[in-house]
């Protein structure tokens, strides 16, 4: 018999479930986060949790905010479980679950903007919080910058106190903070984007000035902008999960979180409002998120996207499935080592050889059923940050092999079918433009590198990185994505390539 999930009924969990010891009646959300999906509640709301478990002060808790349509669905969750929810740590030998009590409160925008608006102007709220994806930084594809046409920045412009996206939100927040109590607060992004804060501050900016000069230079003086390195493997919810956490662990919980026991967030120390004792749960604080960043990036999300494509021309599903073929797993330590590595640095707790084996153990751990499907979301928006500063930099060195074929098997992918003719519908917002210029590409592989700005204005005039890509996408058409990679593979060995 399974247990629905409450404040009354925590004491009432099957026992192996850690749930909250703190009193969460004394718990203050000094922390509002928007954008509270699967990965928030996995990462930072575990880490908050850990901390009020070890005696942290009870007003760092979290308020959670969706703005968009879809999350209805999880403020109705949510609030039906007065914020409580199930965490499940897997590997391949067991599972951890646990009930998480750091988010104690979650508004919707659409129900009342002026509620959101408000609790973000608090000055019980020191830190604002998001994990909203890179779409949601209306990032302007051909110039880098704000897209201040954007249709949802233009109606936050003409509708300052009814706003509906992101940017209109903190800029109403924080217009209110500057006119009433002037706090300073630290706005805090944990998207998986190079230099996150960076790149928050100057979009928020351009949005402010634009809306009012003054509010612009009042949130250049009193707001800070963290940048962060975040990272665990989280899959989206599925049906099979909730079903999972009822009838194996005992609770009916509606929106449960799988995850993997890995767990990593490095961070400035940039707070201008304070913040919680992180460093006693395990965050790590530097000046140089950049040079973390760029390991992560470079070497687990363009592995990601190594995995993604072939292992979906090969008939995969899931990333484990795919890491564990011996082929696809040859070709990624290929790649890495002989094409990434060379240009990354070593930081302390990242050494290059090991965080390289463990992103790829962590890949094929099997109690994590990833989509492959999932990885297919980044491709036009994470290429360009995971791949090709990698390709830019190996083409300093001399050539490029295995990053091009990687680059040929996402433009094959993109073509929507495998070679036995099995439908492949990749979750990349762009894969309806980006299909046409792969079905071009079938006759004229030269094709990939035109109608889109994906690979920048240089990297196309590189004829070395051209032929890489085209003598992959050729053999694709003309033999098929498992003899491709088994030739390349036979390729290596004769070069002795001896990376493995």
């Amino acid at each position: 018999m399974s247990q629905i999930l409450t404040n009354s009924t925590l004491s009432q969990l099957p026992i192996g479930v850690r749930r909250p010891s703190y009193d969460r009646g004394h718990l203050r959300p000094g922390i509002v986060h928007i954008g509270v999906g699967g990965f928030f509640r996995a990462h930072q709301a575990v880490y908050a949790d850990d901390l009020l478990e070890n005696n942290g002060d009870p007003k760092w808790s979290y308020c959670g905010v969706g703005l968009l349509p879809g999350d209805i669905r999880m403020r109705d969750a949510l609030r039906s479980q007065d914020c409580l929810y199930t965490v499940v740590e897997r590997d391949g030998s067991s599972s951890r679950p646990r009930v998480v009590g750091s988010l104690i409160d979650y508004l919707f925008g659409p129900d009342d903007p002026g509620k959101v608006i408000a609790k973000l102007a608090s000055p019980e709220t020191r830190i604002i919080s998001l994990t909203i994806t890179e779409g949601g930084y209306h990032i302007n594809q051909k110039t880098g910058k704000f897209d201040l046409d954007h249709p949802d920045v233009q109606f936050d412009l003409a509708n300052p106190t009814a706003p509906r996206g992101i940017f209109g939100f903190l800029a109403a927040s924080l217009h209110q903070r500057m006119l009433g109590h002037g706090n300073p607060v630290t706005l805090m992004s944990c998207d998986n984007i190079q230099g996150n804060g960076d790149l928050l501050k100057r979009h928020l900016l351009a949005f402010a000035e634009r809306r009012d000069p003054r509010l612009g230079a009042w949130i250049a003086a009193h707001c800070s902008f963290p940048n962060s390195m975040v990272d665990r493997i989280t899959p989206g919810t599925t049906d099979g999960d909730r079903t999972m956490v009822r009838d194996e662990i005992g609770i009916d919980d509606k929106w449960p979180v799988m995850t993997e026991t890995f767990n990593q967030w490095v961070l400035e120390d940039h707070f201008v409002a304070g913040r919680p004792l992180w460093e006693k749960c395990g965050i790590q604080f530097t000046e140089d998120v950049a040079a973390y960043e760029k390991i992560k990036l470079r070497i687990l999300n363009g592995s990601h996207q190594a995995v993604c494509y072939i292992g979906l021309l090969l008939g995969h599903t899931y990333v484990h499935e795919a890491t564990t073929d011996p082929d696809i797993h040859k070709l990624v330590k290929l790649m890495l080592q002989l094409e990434v590595t060379p240009s990354l640095s070593p930081m302390p707790g990242m050494e290059l050889g090991a965080y390289q084996t463990k992103v790829l153990a962590r890949f094929s751990n099997a109690a994590i059923r990833d989509p492959l499907t999932r990885i297919s979301i980044y491709g036009a928006s994470g290429i360009p940050q995971f791949l090709i500063p990698s390709i830019e930099d190996q083409l300093k060195r001399g050539q490029v092999k295995w990053l091009g074929f990687v680059i040929a098997s996402w433009f094959r992918c993109l073509a929507g079918h495998d070679d036995q003719g099995r439908e492949i519908r990749l979750l990349d917002p762009m894969f309806p433009t980006l299909r046409e210029i792969a079905l071009r590409a079938r006759q004229d592989p030269d094709a990939v590198f035109s109608g889109h700005d994906l690979f920048g204005p240089q990297l196309p005039q590189s004829e070395i990185f051209r032929l890489s890509v085209r003598e992959a996408l050729r053999s694709f058409w003309q033999v098929g994505a498992k003899e491709t990679l088994h030739r390349y593979l036979m390729s290596a060995n004769v070069a002795g390539e001896n990376a493995l």
